[in-house]
């Protein structure tokens, strides 16, 4: 865990979100990655060092300056990077933000969840202050998932199922690769699986884009997607109406 005494390792602060959870939101992106995936728009927060060490107190009282703006939806959303490698400070996070009247959202790849007894025990505590939680299915194929990400995807269906089981909210997001994502049996294999799940308010298909590659380039890290084309609208809104059951 990258978890300080009462402290979290925060990247960056975007103040009017509009694509992370519902209504307006205030978003926190937090270090710490232990995925590789091959197309990260956040390649920089892979480290579970660096950033800047803030309270969860610092961060709520920057928060509600745009509280006004939220509406009735808005709130604060917890990106990263994985929020999870942080979640002793994200649930002190929620549960003063919810001590506030403030919304809770988490976006995550689910990559850090296990069944162990300690770490379930910690995420009910997270859940009980968590209002949703947007998840990334990177692919439903293990070896595809391991290729793409550098990690098993087990877990992290795993996880989805608890949180069915819970009956805890999620948006379900995944990005669409041409010749890597994009496979209709792959993508029908998915759909049958969110059809398993009692939790799914919302199922989004994100395309791929390659606007990150600078972030790599400063990075000194390989990118390996240079000739994979953008997906057309055309092609996004198919894989969506797949997902989610549509024909």
């Amino acid at each position: 865990m990258a978890d300080t005494a009462g402290m979290g390792r925060v990247h960056s602060i975007e103040t009017f979100g509009s694509v992370d959870g519902p209504g307006v939101r205030f978003v926190i992106f937090l270090m710490g990655c232990h995925l590789r995936c091959r197309y990260c728009h956040n390649v920089d927060t892979w480290s579970a060092d660096g950033g800047t060490a803030m309270t969860a107190d610092e961060l709520l009282d920057k928060a509600e300056r745009y509280r006004s703006y939220w509406g009735k939806d808005g709130g604060i959303t917890v990106s990263g990077g994985e929020p999870l490698l942080q979640i002793d400070f994200l649930t002190e996070l929620f549960e003063k933000a919810k001590a506030r009247g403030i919304g809770t959202c988490i976006d995550t790849a689910g990559e850090p969840f296990s069944e162990d007894p300690v770490f379930l025990e910690k995420f009910d505590r997270l859940l009980a202050v968590t209002d949703l939680l947007l998840v990334d299915i990177k692919h439903i194929d293990p070896g595809r998932h391991r290729w793409l990400t550098g990690k098993p995807n087990g877990n992290i269906l795993a996880m989805l199922r608890y949180l069915s089981g819970r009956g805890k909210p999620v948006w379900i997001r995944q990005v669409l690769v041409p010749g890597i994502t994009d496979g209709e049996e792959d993508l029908r294999k998915t759909a049958e699986f969110l059809r398993s799940l009692k939790n799914v308010r919302k199922i989004e298909v994100l395309p791929y884009h390659n606007m990150a590659v600078p972030k790599w380039e400063k990075a000194g890290i390989p990118y390996t997607l240079r000739d994979v084309r953008v997906p057309t609208a055309e092609e996004a809104e198919k894989a969506q109406r797949i997902l989610r059951g549509e024909g």
